[in-house]
């Protein structure tokens, strides 16, 4: 069992919503799980979701803390991570370590790392990975026992709240469009929205409120939907926080959950005969391709396929690590998939860890990378894909027109497009910057997008270069 006296934290960090910086002293004697995460890692986001509950469940023997060490350029800024874990809705005490002083003196070697310290400041386990919360907990409530309550007592952290303006829409995501109707997925507001295109909405789905609930859309509840998908009269919904797809009647407006059992889980093959039995790993992405919908999870780098006919789940492609390897089936691997489009059998994903984007013969099961290496391998490159790149992209949408692929290159605030047959990745020269985009829509050549932390949808016509703000329930 180790037992090393912890490290004291640098005087580097930055501490995102704590009103001045803590030392070890300041836990007041108390049990501590200090999680080493990246904000942009499902992986991570699931362990620090985790960890609320821990803390939540322990109360005062236990404080939680967070530091979180950058991947990419631009998860370096203490702000931007701030607003993204705001976001997330994460409630306890979160440092930035974007030299990673702290990671280098903790031994750290992946995302995420939990570390229990005692309350005398030793080290007493390390879990790595994003395991099951029954296993943390174990360890966590057997060193809380140990140690009984905090000499300390009732010290608590006083955790700043950041707090984003009133506006309409709240971390907008992903965007559908469908002749005169523009549906926005309003991520921090947990519903969906039917408008038209000059901004007017037209009607809610969901209360509002976090929710997994079925039903007529002001009953209907969702939490943090993400992705979305139209066809045929049915709005098709990644409900990322309760890890399920939902579908949406748009004639009824009734609310319907496809799969997905308000937890994440291993994906199991074969019929479903109880959608809510149904466990996904951090859906993201949802794509149509004939009678099958296509799901992205990133929190297991696969691409399973819902047969609508059959009502069965089977795994398309993924071997489940987080790497950019071509092949066919469970030979290829993704680096966390966050967005998808399809034409006809082929299928563009878009690897938001893997900074590439990749295209997946559904027949075939065979996955060929157009841009992108591996992980850590980024940057903002135009040219020939063999040398192009990108930083962290999170959505992309089809002109078949163009015929183009445009790309939110979230990393680099800009919106990127790829020419398909063998073209070159460029970059779109927009009027203003974006910021966090994460979703994109297409539409008789006009793109739709979701500039996701400035809580806007932004219209562009490529051929004029105009760019407007579109007043979505101004």
């Amino acid at each position: 069992m180790d037992t090393t006296l912890a490290p004291e934290f640098p005087p580097t960090m930055e501490w995102l919503n704590l009103p001045s910086p803590l030392r070890m002293a300041g836990l007041g004697g108390r049990v501590c799980a200090l999680a080493f995460v990246n904000a942009g890692s499902a992986w991570s986001l699931q362990r620090m979701r985790d960890l609320a509950q821990l803390q939540a469940r322990h109360g005062e023997r236990m404080q939680v803390l967070a530091v979180h060490v950058p991947r990419f350029d631009h998860e370096r800024d203490g702000r931007r991570i701030a607003k993204h874990l705001s976001r997330q809705g994460i409630e306890f005490p979160v440092a930035h370590d974007p030299d990673w002083t702290l990671w280098q003196q903790f031994g750290i070697e992946a995302w995420p790392t939990v570390v229990l310290i005692d309350g005398k400041g030793r080290i007493r386990d390390r879990i790595v990975g994003d395991g099951p919360l029954r296993e943390l907990d174990a360890r966590a409530a057997s060193l809380c026992a140990e140690q009984g309550m905090a000499p300390g007592g009732n010290t608590e952290l006083q955790v700043r709240r950041h707090n984003e303006p009133a506006m309409p829409l709240r971390f907008p995501g992903g965007l559908a469009i469908d002749g005169q109707y523009l549906y926005v997925a309003d991520s921090g507001h947990h519903r969906v929205l039917e408008c038209d295109q000059a901004g007017r909405v037209l009607r809610q789905f969901g209360s509002g409120g976090a929710g997994f609930i079925d039903g007529p859309p002001e009953l209907a509840a969702f939490s943090r939907p993400h992705g979305l998908c139209l066809e045929r009269g049915t709005l098709y919904v990644v409900d990322s926080g309760n890890h399920a797809v939902r579908r949406i009647d748009l004639r009824s407006g009734d609310v319907g959950t496809l799969c997905g059992a308000g937890r994440p889980g291993a994906p199991v093959e074969g019929p479903i005969a109880d959608p809510r039995a149904v466990t996904l790993d951090q859906p993201r992405a949802v794509a149509l391709a004939g009678d099958a919908l296509l799901v992205a999870c990133c929190g297991d780098n696969r691409i399973w396929k819902y047969d609508l006919g059959r009502h069965d789940l089977s795994l398309v492609a993924g071997s489940g690590a987080l790497a950019v390897v071509d092949g066919t089936g469970t030979e290829a691997a993704f680096a966390e998939p966050v967005a998808l489009a399809t034409v006809q059998q082929r299928v563009y994903v878009c690897d938001g860890a893997g900074s590439a984007i990749r295209t997946l013969n559904v027949r075939s099961r065979k996955v060929t990378t157009l841009v992108g290496e591996d992980p850590w391998n980024y940057g903002r490159t135009d040219g020939a894909r063999s040398d192009a790149r990108l930083q962290d992209p999170q959505a992309i949408a089809l002109d078949p027109d163009a015929p183009l692929l445009w790309i939110a290159d979230r990393g680099n605030d800009q919106l990127r497009s790829l020419r398909l047959g063998g073209g070159e990745l460029s970059t779109y020269a927009l009027p203003q910057r974006l910021h966090n985009p994460c979703g994109l829509a297409v539409d008789r050549g006009v793109v739709w997008i979701a500039d996701t932390d400035a809580h806007a949808v932004l219209r562009l016509d490529p051929h004029s270069g105009a760019l407007h703000h579109v007043p979505i329930g101004e």
